[in-house]
């Protein structure tokens, strides 16, 4: 068995290779299945805002955290800034779309525990219910200080103190 070891390589790059097409196919066919969302909403004119560092980790349908959103750039997880304005949430994400959330749209703020492929502890994700046309959407971030992104809310009557 002199080329075992080829053959297992060979075989475990096949394997590898097979997996990443199976990825790829599946993005594809979820960003398709997603083919009629409505366009995100463009951002306005904003006053200057402190930004609140952390990361963007998901938007997913409202309620269902294992539903992730891939269509309008939300699939992707990535570092970013969230401000607060008196028109609504604004997200700055690094190498991706903005995101802006307009005050009308906003359905409330939460605390959460995990969403799809994250887990964090007790409380450790800022969840934003909004609006998109006639769907709701979750909206999940990591942010450095949770509680002064829920004061700037609360300050700009976003929601209640």
């Amino acid at each position: 068995m002199p080329y075992l070891r080829e053959i297992l390589l060979g075989v475990t790059i096949l394997i590898g290779i097979g997996l990443l097409v199976l990825l790829i196919v599946g993005w594809r066919g979820r960003a398709s299945h997603q083919r009629g969302f409505p366009a995100l909403p463009t951002t306005p004119p904003l006053e200057t805002a402190a930004e609140l560092p952390g990361k963007y980790v998901a938007t997913t349908a409202a309620g269902d955290p294992y539903d992730r959103i891939a269509a309008g750039g939300l699939g992707f997880r990535g570092a970013a800034t969230a401000s607060v304005h008196d028109a609504g949430i604004f997200i700055r994400r690094r190498g991706e779309r903005e995101l802006w959330i307009p005050r009308d749209a906003l359905i409330g703020v939460d605390r959460a525990t995990w969403t799809i492929d994250r887990a964090v502890e007790r409380d450790g994700l800022s969840l934003i219910r909004w609006r998109l046309g006639d769907r709701e959407l979750d909206t999940y971030l990591r942010l450095d200080a949770p509680r002064a992104f829920e004061a700037a809310l609360a300050e700009r009557e976003l929601i209640a103190s």
